[in-house]
């Protein structure tokens, strides 16, 4: 029996849509959220933007969010929690192109 051969018409549409897929899906900006203890022992959370885009961002802790814009190549005030029992894990950070959410436009920059 001879070996069906492998049909280059379907292979070359595979890789190009895999390929497209692949690169849309790693289209998040690249941002770190840093934690610290305030010397009273709080723990406080802020986020660094490393793109040179602006950005639309919260952080949010306990269901109290703030929501602010991020320059390129900078980093948020720190928010503070204000309870000691928080850890990092409570924190819930988020942030986008604002190109993307133009309703953050209005808010303070971070």
């Amino acid at each position: 029996m001879k070996p069906q051969q492998f049909n280059l018409f379907w292979l070359i549409p595979l890789i190009l849509s895999s390929l497209l897929i692949s690169l849309t899906a790693e289209s998040k900006p690249k941002t770190v959220t840093l934690y610290a203890k305030t010397p009273k022992g709080f723990i406080k959370a802020k986020i660094k933007n490393e793109t040179f885009e602006e950005l639309a961002c919260y952080i949010a802790i306990d269901g109290h969010k703030k929501k602010f814009r991020l320059l390129g190549q900078t980093e948020s005030q720190w928010f503070t929690a204000t309870d000691k029992h928080f850890n990092h894990t409570n924190f819930s950070t988020w942030c986008d192109y604002i190109d993307l959410y133009p309703q953050y436009k209005k808010y303070k920059q971070g």
